[in-house]
This record gives C-alpha cells, sequence and structure tokens, in this order.
C-alpha cells in the first residue's frame, strides 16, 4: 500500500485492489490537491472544506455516515467521535477504520478530544492518521495521547501549520515531534508499505504535502 499526504486532513490510500481518499479539501484551506481517481472516499465532517468532490475523479463510494461498508475489496468502518456538533453548525466528526492490503488505517478526521473505552477499541490500527496543530482538532499533547492509548506501528500527523495553510489558529510540527519525544525526521514524498514492513514499536512518519 501507499500513502499520499495531499495536504489538510486529505489522503490518498492506494491499495492493490482499490484507493480511498480521505476528506478532499478545497483550496480555502491552502491545498490545491487537483483531481484524484478514487474507488471510496471517506468525509469526516460534512461540511465544504472536507468535501470537496468536484475534486474526485471516476464514480467512487462516497461514505459520511457511521456504520460498516465493503468496496472494491476494502472494509471500512466509520465511527462517531465527538458527542456534540460543532459551533460552526456542521456535523458531528466520523473517525475511519480502513483495512486494505491486510493493513488497517485509522483516519481520525476532525476529531477534537481523546477518546475513551470502546471508541478507543473501535480506532486501533497498524496506521494512525491524527490532526495535531490543535485550535478545532487535537493539539499535539493531546494527539501524543491518542498515540500513547492507541499504540498504532506508524503514525502519521496531519492538519498542523505549514507553509500552505491558510489556518492561523494551527501549531508547527514541532511540537508534535517533542510530545512524541522522537527527532525531526526529513519528510518523505510517500509512505510504502508492506504487513510484513510494519515496525515493531510505535515510529513517526512526515509526509510532505502533494498539490
Amino acid at each position: 500500500m501507499e500513502i499520499y499526504w495531499l495536504g489538510h486532513g486529505c489522503f490518498r490510500l492506494r491499495g492493490k485492489e482499490a484507493t480511498v481518499l480521505t476528506d478532499p479539501c478545497t483550496p480555502a484551506t491552502g491545498y490545491k490537491i487537483g483531481k484524484i481517481p478514487a474507488d471510496i472516499v471517506t468525509i469526516s465532517r460534512d461540511n465544504p472544506i472536507n468535501n470537496n468532490r468536484d475534486a474526485v475523479q471516476g464514480d467512487p463510494r462516497f461514505i459520511h455516515r457511521p456504520g460498516e461498508y465493503e468496496v472494491a475489496g476494502v472494509m471500512v468502518t466509520a465511527i462517531n467521535t465527538d458527542e456534540s456538533a460543532r459551533e460552526d453548525g456542521y456535523s458531528k466528526n466520523v473517525a475511519y477504520v480502513a483495512d486494505i492490503d491486510d493493513i488497517r488505517v485509522c483516519h481520525l478526521g476532525d476529531i477534537q478530544t481523546v477518546p475513551a473505552g470502546d471508541e478507543l477499541e473501535e480506532l486501533t490500527s497498524d496506521i494512525l492518521l491524527v490532526p495535531v496543530g490543535g485550535g478545532s482538532v487535537l493539539d499535539a499533547e493531546k494527539a501524543a495521547q491518542i498515540v500513547t492509548l492507541l499504540e498504532p506501528k506508524i503514525v502519521i500527523p496531519m492538519l498542523y501549520k505549514t507553509d500552505a495553510a491558510t489556518a492561523k489558529d494551527l501549531q508547527p510540527i514541532d511540537r508534535f515531534i517533542k510530545e512524541m519525544g522522537s527527532e525531526a525526521k526529513a519528510a518523505e514524498g510517500r509512505l510504502s508499505i508492506t504487513r510484513g514492513g510494519l515496525p515493531h514499536d510505535t515510529t513517526l512518519v512526515l509526509l510532505n504535502y502533494r498539490g
């Protein structure tokens, strides 16, 4: 499987049989993702910023509500988080767990609070895509707390301050790296991974956004 970060909360997860696109974002976020072919598109919050359907090519299955879905050989579980609706009036957050090429990937979406109990068990995964920039999503401290609770093999941060991001309240990635007790590493253009290649201990991977 290959994982690309396109910016904001948007990732392309390309497996052998299908491609999953998460939270296709609008240029208003500062990221120009272009036109992306996909078989499955997950939407964490049904607002204009995370739901840029015009950026998606093909005839994908759009998923934006809790439940279990199987599309093109990929099993997707959608889980409601954050019990109350957002101040901006848009929908509650939905996190997604997708099984692709025998690897379980969790995209936490725009999650604001640290989940507990049964919710944590549902979000357990091999690879965790986690917001870390604060503001309307988890800050670095809370994001690191979730990592400790979920114990994924690979952590990929999203929704933090970059040269492209237009959101003014986002923190830089350095804060999350410090909370994780990791050293800053050069960002990669993509992550190419197989089940056998997963590390034994939790590993932080930084990806360059691709416009």
